[in-house]
């Protein structure tokens, strides 16, 4: 009786047993089901795998917000998140670092990098204009009414950024050698705002509604001119790692197309953008349709943007910020501006 009971109790054991391998084996498959079904959510549902990229940017920069917000970007199988830099420059060399995977800014720190490294210009931002250059104000103080009296004075420049390039240029157009004055390189304009305020520097360019507007209300300070008054007109550049060329040439193409499709809604929408840069940055919405009306991308290449890195390359090397002299065309490719927009390229190598 005792080895039935003993036969009976395993047999209940092994039912028991068998009960919970199945249990267990049955969470199992949910647990895989549900991990399935999260990677078929990352990709589209036309089957192709979206990409991840960070892209470096400003805060009051509207295109890559809009393009972001609007879908455009996540249109063409992108991912994208906005990493904010109190200027392009920082962005750029956020680069370096695998900080960000695309960025974009004027010549001098565009052409510092592919210098350095593995990078490539893919296209121009169509931002180096008369009008454009009307957009940076020189702010000094009262006591400065001629540019011959910046001589002997403090002078801010953002590092990283074309401003000691024209600095450089202007000055000398006065008869000012840069070493007669004394640079003070600062991190954004917020902290030159504060330099200027407290008698730190003397003067400060300064670009953007919002900020021009901000310098313009400080007591004891006064705008003495304009970049369109200078021989200077700095280009807008978009670079990106030559490794995102080789491992993903279809998303170079799309983040191409999708700033096209930013740039067209914003002149289309400015009073909704203007909406979204307050919601999300809180800058004012007449700033942003101040700036607007001026600064509008166009993704293109022309014959001017070349030029415009020729010049600054050249200033460069001759002032050994670059050390080693490149030939730019071998910086600068092409191909997925002509597949995406054949109509924007107007330029001979």
């Amino acid at each position: 009786m005792r080895l039935q009971r003993n036969i009976g109790t395993g047999i209940i054991y092994s039912l028991i047993l068998l009960l919970l391998l199945n249990l267990l084996a049955g969470c199992a498959a949910n647990r895989g089901g549900t991990a399935a079904k999260a990677g078929a959510a990352s990709e589209k549902s036309d089957g192709e795998v979206a990409v991840k990229l960070n892209i470096a940017d400003i805060s009051t920069n509207p295109v890559f917000r809009v393009a972001v917000h609007q879908g455009f970007l996540e249109k063409y199988g992108i991912k994208a998140e906005l990493v904010n830099f109190a200027t392009p420059a920082e962005g750029i060399n956020s680069l370096f670092i695998k900080q960000a995977d695309i960025g974009w800014g004027a010549d001098y720190p565009i052409l510092n990098a592919v210098s350095k490294g593995e990078y490539t210009i893919i296209a121009s931002t169509g931002t180096s204009t008369d009008k454009n250059a009307a957009q940076w104000k020189l702010f000094v103080r009262d006591e400065i009414q001629q540019p011959e009296q910046l001589k002997g004075k403090a002078l801010s420049f953002l590092r990283g950024t074309f401003i000691s390039y024209l600095w450089d240029e202007y000055l000398a157009e006065h008869g000012i050698e840069i070493k007669e004055t004394k640079l003070v390189g600062q991190g954004g304009s917020d902290e030159s705002y504060i330099a200027l305020k407290k008698g730190e520097v003397d003067a400060v360019w300064v670009s953007g509604a919002a900020m021009t507007q901000k310098f313009s209300e400080l007591e004891g300070v006064h705008q003495l001119t304009d970049m369109s008054q200078t021989g200077v007109r700095i280009g807008s550049q978009i670079i990106v790692p030559n490794s995102l060329i080789i491992q993903h040439p279809d998303k170079v193409k799309g983040f191409l197309l999708a700033l096209d499709e930013s740039s067209r809604y914003i002149k289309e929408h400015p009073d909704e953008v203007a909406d979204l840069l307050y919601k999300e940055v809180k800058q004012p919405k007449e700033s942003t349709l101040k700036d607007l009306s001026v600064t509008n991308w166009e993704v293109n290449f022309t014959q001017q943007a070349y030029e415009s890195l020729e010049r600054q390359k050249k200033y460069m090397v001759e002032n050994s910020i670059i050390q080693q002299d490149f030939n730019l065309t071998d910086k600068i490719d092409l191909q997925f501006l002509r597949e995406a927009l054949p109509d924007r390229e107007a330029y001979t190598p």
